[in-house]
């Protein structure tokens, strides 16, 4: 194995361990903001009571009650076993079993693999949620046990709202694959979560969100390494299914790394019925010595065969720092399939090729997602 190809391998590895995010494809169902099913106002983890709801009546191709209210309590934490026992208290645990085959040039490596098995809770009441996730991740570290999100928030009702605590800065589109060039290669990966305090203001038309904080999770406790970091996004509905969405980050410099960030457009929209598109375009910079910029862009296509079953193709490019000829094309496309409620089948295929040496990276994923 080559040590480009063990650090692809180790990436996508990785990935599989990532907690669900959101589904940006459910534009073409008008649901522009995250917020409609997720606690996080970034999207991902854990769904409020009307997200399950909707994930069995609206999206499951099979979860739908005959009548006109729900005949069981299937889309219910533990698929209603409990009952009213946990009170105003939401849970949530997530399972992720995966198979997955990599090729590259002459090997090749086949794994099965449990990945993540993670509890998140949430409390609202009055306009303050309480939230925290724990659970196992696995890392090239070997396997942690930890929370790796957890925050306090407050929304008030003239839609000013403030957070605290642990958490994903808001930037561009989260797409549920956190390999996606227009996230991991931008400082956006799903363990590349802050401390921070962050403003934000919502209407029916409008998000905006801004954040501070002493910069990535990990790195606070170590002087060498913690950097003051800043993001801002603000999204614009211009319609019900069409959305423009400008980012910005940036993060001061440490004493192992030179200041640097980004910045970015994305764009979705819905040509025609249950087809979803978006497109993003980023700039990364850094300052100092090195002072460079390089280039992601995407364009992610999800069409709805029958309720619950999307057809997904999803082609990318980032450049390197300095060399606008170098760095990686990938072509992939896949299925991402619901059954029933909160059951998740998906099926990607990615070929990625280095645009110097010509020499491609090819990954088949099969990845079940059960939430709980």
């Amino acid at each position: 194995m080559t040590r480009a190809g063990g650090a692809r391998l180790a990436a996508l590895l990785l990935a599989l361990a990532a907690p669900l995010g959101a589904e940006p494809i459910f534009l073409s169902r008008q649901y522009s903001h995250c917020t409609n099913c997720h606690y996080s106002p970034t999207g991902g983890g854990l769904l409020t009571p009307y997200g399950r709801s909707l994930s069995r009546e609206e999206l499951s191709t099979w979860g739908k009650s005959p009548g006109a209210t729900p005949s069981s309590r299937e889309h219910e934490f533990l698929f209603g076993a409990l009952k009213d026992l946990t009170g105003p208290v939401s849970l949530g645990i997530e399972l992720r079993p995966a198979h997955l085959n990599f090729d590259y040039p002459g090997q090749s490596t086949t794994l099965d693999l449990f990945m993540n098995a993670d509890i998140t809770a949430a409390y609202r009441t009055g306009g303050w949620t309480f939230y925290g996730e724990f659970g196992r991740q696995p890392r090239q570290s070997g396997t942690l046990y930890e929370s790796f999100e957890h925050w306090i928030s407050y929304d008030g009702a003239q839609g000013f709202g403030v957070r605290v605590g642990r958490f994903l800065p808001a930037y561009g589109v989260r797409f549920p694959d956190h390999t996606t060039f227009t996230r991991a290669p931008l400082g956006l990966d799903d363990y590349d979560q802050v401390y921070a305090v962050e403003g934000s203001y919502k209407s029916d038309r409008q998000l905006i969100q801004v954040s501070l904080g002493p910069g990535r999770a990990e790195d606070v406790t170590d002087s060498d390494k913690r950097a003051i970091t800043a993001s801002a996004r603000y999204q614009f509905d211009l319609t019900p299914r069409t959305v423009v969405v400008a980012s910005g980050l940036v993060r001061d410099s440490s004493n192992v790394a030179p200041s640097g960030g980004a910045t970015g457009l994305a764009f979705g929209f819905v040509p025609i019925r249950r087809l979803t598109v978006w497109t993003e375009g980023d700039v990364q910079f850094r300052s100092g010595e090195f002072k460079d910029h390089y280039y992601t862009g995407l364009v992610h296509a999800s069409y709805e065969l029958v309720r619950g079953l999307w057809l997904e193709v999803f082609p990318q490019i980032a450049t390197a720092y300095g060399d606008s000829s170098a760095g990686t094309t990938r072509l992939g496309g896949g299925v991402n399939w619901l059954p029933r409620t909160h059951w998740n089948l998906l099926v990607n295929y990615y070929d990625d090729r280095d645009r110097q040496s010509g020499s491609h990276t090819r990954t088949l994923l099969l990845q079940l997602h059960l939430y709980l």
